[in-house]
Order: C-alpha cells, then structure tokens, then sequence
C-alpha cells in the first residue's frame, strides 16, 4: 500500500492494490474541561487510510496523521506567518488560534503512538462515540451516519 500526503489539503490518502484509492475521513472534536470551553467547538476532519474498527487502530491512525502533519510543518519555509480573519475564525471555532509554524525535532512516529495508547489506558483523557465513551483500545468502533468522535482531556488538576 503506497501513501501520499497532500499539504495543500491536509489529507492522507492510500492507494492499495489496482491503484485504487482508499481513504476514510472522520469528524473529531477535541475538548479539555473547565470554565473556557463553554463555546461549542467545531469538528475538524482527518482523512484516513482507511476505516478504523477498533479504538486503538483510531488512535493509531489519528496519531501518525498528526505526527505527518506536524513534521511536515517546519519544512514549509514561510518567513513570516500571517493569519486572515477567516483563518483566525475558523480556529477560533476549532478551540485553538496557532500560525502553524514551528521548529525544532521532528516528533517520532512511534514514540508518539506509544505515548497515545499509554495516556488512553492511564485515562488522561476519554474517546467518545457521539454520546458513546469508548473505555478499551479493544472496543469497536459503533459506526453510524456523520458520527463525531470526541476527545476529552482530563488534566484539570495538574500540577497541585
């Protein structure tokens, strides 16, 4: 299976055998608790390989798409980072205004993915299934039309 990834559109799309193209987009919100978050936040879309059918191929999936993504960042080259206001309201909607450039290493594939699977079984933070939580890597996924997973993280009283 050969992978591409398209900057431009942010999206990852797999080609399997005969060259056919296999990709399956998700709708995910993610959230952390407290006072600020009052605001509904927009989902934001992550094209995949393909459909994921457990929570840990989600996760996996998810994490190596946003390793890709932000990797593939600091090669960009823009000098100067500008943001229009349909940009900045569209993150705004999203729960986090960012340029998107940035520097340094390059994040580790799957170091990263270790750390994800790790922070879900340390319940750093909660997956959910439209209303649904998902509480094991094992679980499948329950698929429904226009489903929005949400991610919840749990860190409120870090650091007392």
């Amino acid at each position: 299976m050969e992978c591409k990834y398209n900057k431009r559109r942010k999206t990852l799309t797999c080609l399997g055998e005969g060259g056919t193209s296999m990709s399956f987009t998700v709708h995910v919100k993610m959230k952390k608790l407290g006072k600020q978050n009052r605001v509904d936040i927009a989902p934001a879309m992550f094209e995949l390989d393909e459909k994921p059918q457990t929570v840990r191929e989600l996760l996996v999936n998810l994490t190596r798409l946003g390793v890709r993504q932000y990797n593939e960042r600091k090669d960009e080259g823009q000098l100067l980072a500008y943001l229009t206001k349909e940009e900045i309201a569209a993150q705004a909607s999203r729960g986090k205004i960012s340029s998107g450039l940035r520097t340094g290493a390059d994040a580790v594939e799957d170091k990263t993915v270790e750390n994800t699977l790790q922070c879900f079984e340390d319940g750093i933070y909660r997956v959910f299934a439209g209303e649904e939580e998902l509480t094991a890597l094992s679980d499948a996924i329950p698929w429904k039309d226009d489903i929005v997973f949400t991610f919840i993280r749990l860190t409120m009283l870090s650091g007392w």
